[in-house]
């Protein structure tokens, strides 16, 4: 899978590129999914959620530009697998899930695995997590309406931030933020399609279509 649809497409990394070859993506997905654990697609998890397309995932680590020594958030658990990757290239990650089966889930298969540098959280991500503040890179594995400012708010100077942002019922941006002092750099990164972003300044529950927060 690594050789064939994430390097040959343009992921250069050998950080990135080591993490998915060591992450066993086989130990996230149900038995059912088993057999499609290497397909470069999306799959459907529990609670209505999916663990993303490795070619996604692969985008996403490398645009956020993690060094060995670096502080990442993660807002999305799902199944783990981002977390686990995020765990290999960074020093610490935090990564927050609003559903707790997922977040129990998740901790689990990821202290079986060893990784005692990912903390799995229940919280809103879009309130990002104030307690570990601030972090060298976040990623953000759910569309937005926008980008929540209490994010960029817990970036370090020089920290990047990756989100999806755009409509639940369309294709989204993948957008890359990055603090300089008070400034917003941005860079649009290309099309994807994630799960909605749900929270406080994030999408309502239930709601299509309608934004929370303000």
């Amino acid at each position: 899978m690594v050789e064939r649809t994430i390097a040959a497409r343009g992921i250069t990394g050998e950080a990135v590129l080591d993490a998915f070859r060591f992450v066993p993506r086989e130990k996230f997905v149900s038995s059912e999914m088993v057999e499609f654990a290497y397909d470069d697609s999306a799959l459907p998890i529990e609670e209505g959620q999916t663990i993303s397309q490795p070619y996604v995932v692969a985008v996403m680590t490398e645009a956020l530009e993690i060094g060995d020594g670096d502080r990442v958030l993660e807002i999305g658990t799902g199944s783990g697998y981002g977390a686990a990757i995020l765990g290999r290239v960074a020093h610490e990650v935090w990564s927050i899930e609003r559903h707790r089966p997922l977040a129990e889930k998740a901790r689990a298969r990821l202290e079986d695995l060893g990784y005692d540098n990912v903390h799995v959280v229940v919280g809103d991500g879009t309130l990002g997590w104030p307690d570990a503040a601030p972090f060298d890179a976040i990623s953000v594995t759910a569309g937005g309406p926008n980008v929540p400012r209490h994010l960029t708010d817990q970036l370090v100077d020089g920290g990047r931030l990756v989100i999806p942002v755009g409509g639940q019922d369309r294709e989204q941006r993948l957008v890359r933020l990055r603090r300089q002092g008070d400034d917003l750099i941005d860079e649009e990164l290309g099309a994807v399609r994630f799960v909605p972003l749900i929270g406080e300044h994030g999408w309502v529950e239930g709601a299509e279509g309608h934004p929370g927060g303000r």
